[in-house]
């Protein structure tokens, strides 16, 4: 019997049910939260989140405490491992990647640097 094939990302309690909240205040039916990343910043690379309405070929798909979340594919060795957090601070709100891939951040947490899992993780 094969070992089951573990998530690439997971959600935290917190992070989950922020993004229930908002797809359920948003005025189109949405599937869930598409995640990526893309080149961009001063560290390299920049997390994308969007809506999704429908999913796209070849995106890896994955429920997690009630909510589909759709990786591009092009993003899926940047993330594997990460988790997604929703935290409250004194003066911001905001979705946080803990991802073991990511080498560096800039000094604004805006961008980051990462590096591909290695294959067979």
């Amino acid at each position: 019997m094969a070992r089951p094939r573990p998530k690439p990302i997971t959600l935290t309690d917190r992070a989950a049910a922020r993004m229930t909240e908002i797809m359920a205040d948003a005025e189109e039916n949405y599937i869930g939260v598409r995640i990526g990343v893309k080149n961009g910043g001063c560290a390299g690379m920049e997390y994308e989140m969007s809506y999704a309405t429908e999913a796209k070929p070849l995106e890896e798909i994955v429920e997690e405490n009630g909510v589909k979340v759709l990786i591009d594919p092009k993003a899926i060795l940047f993330l594997i491992g990460t988790q997604i957090d929703f935290v409250t601070e004194k003066l911001s709100q905001r979705f946080v990647f803990n991802n073991p891939n990511q080498t560096d951040a800039c000094g604004c947490g805006e961008s980051v640097t990462i590096v591909p899992a290695k294959e067979g993780v």
